[in-house]
């Protein structure tokens, strides 16, 4: 199993962020916000893009490090993830910047993403 990020992997468009949020599918966590919109059955694999604004966090080594971690768990749970773009973006300014944390927040995030929704019964 491949265990790079490689560019196939990753949103780099702006067109491809831009139809990820107007799908306006958005799961939320404590820090983490996740967007995502299915892919064609025919792609290989889901695909990250990572947005964190400076509004949230304002030294660059800060940002950099939430792009760093959320990219690593990307990377080692790509295989279990269904096929979808997904947009992962900072919603909340983490007081202590706590790796740990942020990793399972993403994870938790993923987990809601690959459980399927029960369906509402119509009256």
């Amino acid at each position: 199993m491949e265990q790079t990020f490689a560019r196939r992997y990753r949103l780099t468009k702006t067109d491809e962020f831009s139809s990820v949020f107007g799908f306006k599918r958005a799961i939320r966590g404590k820090w983490l916000m996740l967007h995502y919109q299915p892919r064609p059955a025919d792609s290989l694999s889901a695909r990250l893009g990572l947005v964190v604004g400076k509004k949230l966090l304002k030294r660059a080594v800060h940002r950099n490090k939430v792009k760093r971690i959320v990219r690593e768990q990307f990377r080692l749970h790509r295989h279990e993830l269904p096929l979808c773009d997904l947009v992962v973006r900072l919603a909340a300014r983490p007081a202590p910047l706590d790796g740990k944390a942020l990793a399972e927040d993403f994870l938790i995030l993923l987990g809601k993403l690959s459980r399927p929704k029960p369906r509402r019964e119509e009256k």
